[in-house]
């Protein structure tokens, strides 16, 4: 009778040996991203503010249109303008030149929020809004209006024109 209790100690042993090469392990891994922040700025000529045709003899004159910024998402942007006709001045005042040679120039003044807003200049840094205009990006395209005055027209009839450029800091 001592061999049946040989073979089950046989048969124990072997179950205890194939549950042992049964076991598992495990192990974990990331999977990453790193999404940095970006912006984008969309003027052109949809964004021209034309004062239209006036007389020489108008006053007082204000105008505006809009710029659009999109920016990553919580991403805090500041926005500066810079006229070309004057590219050290940093107080938003440009003026516009005759597009055929002429001795006149219209000068005019960039604002925001209105046109009797603050004057909007090219003072603005990605840590500073100077005199720019403030923003957060929200991931969506965001419409930002610009005003331009004029004091008065009192020049030799004919068209006159400047560029601006949008610097946004972020």
């Amino acid at each position: 009778m001592k061999k049946p209790s040989l073979i089950v100690a046989a048969v124990l042993a072997a179950l205890a040996t194939s549950a042992a090469v049964a076991a598992t392990t495990s192990s974990t891994f990331q999977v990453l991203i790193t999404v940095t922040k970006a912006c984008s700025v969309t003027a052109g000529a949809g964004s021209n503010i034309n004062f239209g045709s006036v007389t020489s003899t108008a006053t007082a004159l204000s105008a505006s249109s809009n710029i659009s910024v999109t920016c990553s998402k919580s991403t805090p942007y500041n926005i500066g303008l810079q006229p070309s006709s004057v590219p050290t001045n940093t107080t938003g005042a440009g003026v516009m030149n005759p597009t055929v040679a002429g001795p006149d120039t219209i000068p005019y003044q960039l604002r925001s929020v209105s046109a009797t807003g603050p004057i909007w200049g090219n003072t603005a840094t990605p840590t500073a809004v100077g005199n720019g205009v403030a923003g957060t990006g929200t991931g969506a395209a965001q419409s930002i209006p610009v005003f331009a005055t004029v004091a008065s027209v009192n020049v030799t009839p004919g068209d006159y024109s400047d560029t601006v450029t949008v610097q946004v800091n972020y």
